[in-house]
């Protein structure tokens, strides 16, 4: 994906309700067990390749990775300093340390993980229904509308709602999400999100770096072939 790579993504845009526009593909930065060397290997390469959208998260564990990454492609020239688009999902209590982990003095999008709440649970196990706890939607959205006010963020949206929990959401919402990684409706931009897996993984599997299209599209745009 080198030469023309980073012109034809940033081609592929979409702009969002508050103003910011991002490009359509996105380099998530979960992985099981993060390496942080590993992981910033990787987001480096992805800056490369033309990658200037990023979705990270506290529970990741790769704030500092992106971070880092970020910073030295800027020192080195090729990026400015607002090109890359950062989206994290985090606890509005560690916001200002995910920050600091960034290296950056606000985020472009700041999303709600998850419309629940997590009781303790084996790391590898999907939970069942009647593990999650119910989110209070009405508090995280004013405080996630206060985090926008001080300008800890440029824009504010969720991730994993359904189409009723956004209309319950809007019923007292200020300002509207401007992204949804799960469905999109009513002006929201959908971001669609899917994980590549590996065998050290929650679903121990590699099927989809494996399979034999993809395999064929990575080998026909790898620069460094």
């Amino acid at each position: 994906m080198g030469g023309g790579c980073t012109g034809e993504m940033r081609a592929h845009q979409a702009k969002l309700n508050c103003g910011i526009t991002i490009p359509n593909l996105g380099f998530g930065t979960y992985s099981f067990g993060n390496d942080r060397d590993a992981t910033e290997l990787a987001i480096q390469m992805a800056l490369k390749m033309g990658y200037m959208h990023f979705d990270t998260a506290e529970i990741y564990g790769s704030e500092p990775s992106v971070g880092t990454a970020r910073r030295e492609v800027i020192i080195d020239g090729r990026v400015d300093y607002g090109e890359v688009i950062i989206m994290i999902q985090s606890q509005q209590s560690a916001l200002k340390q995910t920050l600091k982990n960034l290296e950056m003095e606000y985020v472009d999008v700041y999303l709600v993980h998850w419309p629940v709440k997590l009781k303790p649970w084996v790391a590898c196990a999907i939970p069942k229904e009647d593990e999650f706890e119910p989110l209070d939607q009405e508090t995280t959205g004013f405080g996630m509308e206060k985090c926008l006010e001080m300008g800890l963020c440029r824009g504010i949206g969720v991730s994993n709602f359904s189409c009723r929990k956004i209309q319950k959401l809007l019923n007292f919402a200020s300002v509207p999400p401007a992204v949804n990684q799960f469905c999109g409706e009513l002006g929201i931009h959908v971001s669609a999100y899917s994980s590549h897996e590996a065998p050290d993984d929650c679903w121990e599997s590699n099927a989809v770096v494996e399979n034999p299209t993809i395999q064929f599209i990575a080998l026909k745009h790898n620069p460094y072939s």
